[in-house]
């Protein structure tokens, strides 16, 4: 994998171009991604977007982007880069979009 590309769109709230320095694209960083995404999505407590209680790679990715809101990754850089590392690493990708607004991901 390349350097990642993540843009992360909250419309005409800002969007966020991040280009982490150090791609994690092999197995551990996959784990570790996954683990650090499972942190976050605690500590934000965010909601199930599945009825059935299954959260989908792409779902913690998009719902720790809206819960954390724009002013977090205005104020605080480092943890933009880290979400940005973690999101290439657990979906695999080197270039990812994702809208916000639009709950949607793309790649």
């Amino acid at each position: 994998m390349q350097h990642p590309h993540v843009c992360v769109s909250f419309g005409e709230a800002g969007e966020f171009d991040l280009r982490p320095a150090m791609p994690a694209a092999d197995a551990q960083g996959a784990e570790a991604a996954r683990a650090w995404f499972d942190r976050e999505f605690v500590a934000l407590e965010c909601d199930l977007a599945s009825p059935v209680g299954k959260v989908l790679s792409a779902d913690r990715v998009l719902n720790v982007a809206k819960y954390s809101g724009v002013r977090r990754f205005r104020e605080q850089p480092q943890w933009a880069e880290e979400f940005a590392r973690h999101a290439a690493a657990l979906l695999g990708r080197d270039f990812i979009r994702v809208d916000v607004p639009g709950f949607s991901i793309g790649f």
